[in-house]
């Protein structure tokens, strides 16, 4: 047909990791220290064991991870996910939320 064709074979392309393991477990570390909780993130074959509570380990797309805790496996798309689920894992209570917009003043 003369003209170079565009279309890719491989159009459904996993998506690149944006998170890498060290990254995760870094914001792991400090979210442990900002909720107050005791213990440490540890890597081991079956994920990251979370305050010797819940495991996070990595699931393909669009699942990016899974949390287990108390023998649930519960997938999560996002980082902002993750972090609910082990909060809620971990029995973190929730923190204020941010209020933004008019008359949203601090008093």
């Amino acid at each position: 047909m003369g003209g170079p064709d565009h279309r890719s074979r491989h159009h459904r392309r996993s998506r690149p990791t944006l998170t890498t393991e060290a990254e995760l477990r870094s914001l792991l570390v400090d979210c442990l220290v900002l909720w107050e909780v005791t213990g440490g993130v540890i890597a081991g074959a079956d994920g990251l064991l979370v305050a010797g509570r819940c495991v996070v380990r990595g699931g393909p797309a669009p699942t990016r991870w899974f949390v287990t805790a108390d023998g649930r496996t519960r997938p999560v798309p996002s980082v902002v996910a993750l972090l609910a689920a082990v909060r809620r894992a971990l029995g973190v209570a929730p923190g204020v939320r941010a209020r933004v917009g008019v008359g949203a003043g601090l008093g």
